[in-house]
């Protein structure tokens, strides 16, 4: 019976693999974490201590969260596809080790954030610069991004990823069961 029904067995055997490897992924990830607006989420990647420890000494910290800033706020869909798209990217780029030192958004990141900035301080923004469009003025060298001037709002500026080491941070426990952990010691 097996002989006839091998490739039936086989086929448990690769869906098993890929369920377990999946939800191990998974929970070790903590993917379910990222569908919230917590700031301790931005945790998850160790790399971002340094960054969570200076916007949770700054003045933003009373008003605004991590995704206010970098993800679009104009609707769900939006928010939640920008997040899929960019959390996807940060992800491939730190499981291949390939984090630069210094972490700095992209363009598309770079747009979303001018933007939030603009829709919180649209008074400021509308009264003393009489900016209107954007980071498409930017981009054409027509104006500066609000961190040109703003250099230390709201992660300060953080040198490389070796400042990282003195990080007062509530970084989440590992999701490696201990008996792995002194398996591999």
């Amino acid at each position: 019976m097996f002989k006839e029904y091998k490739w039936l067995w086989s086929m448990f055997a690769l869906a098993g693999l890929v369920v377990g490897l999946g939800s191990y992924t998974f929970y070790a990830s903590r993917a379910w974490s990222y569908l919230s607006d917590e700031p301790a989420v931005c945790l998850n990647c160790h790399v971002m201590g340094s960054y969570y420890q200076a916007w949770d000494k700054s003045s933003h910290a009373a008003w605004a969260a991590c995704n206010d800033c970098h993800v679009p706020q104009d609707n769900l869909i939006n928010k939640y596809a920008f997040k899929a798209v960019d959390g996807l990217f940060h992800a491939a780029v730190f499981t291949a080790g390939a984090e630069p030192q210094v972490i700095r958004a992209r363009q598309g990141s770079s747009e979303v954030i001018m933007d939030n900035c603009v829709r919180c301080h649209k008074p400021l923004v509308t009264e003393f610069t009489k900016m209107d469009g954007g980071y498409d003025m930017v981009l054409k060298g027509e104006a500066k991004a609000c961190w040109d001037c703003h250099t230390q709002v709201p992660h300060t500026n953080i040198s490389n990823l070796a400042s990282n080491a003195g990080t007062i941070a509530p970084f989440p426990d590992s999701p490696v069961p201990d008996w792995l952990n002194n398996m591999l010691k």
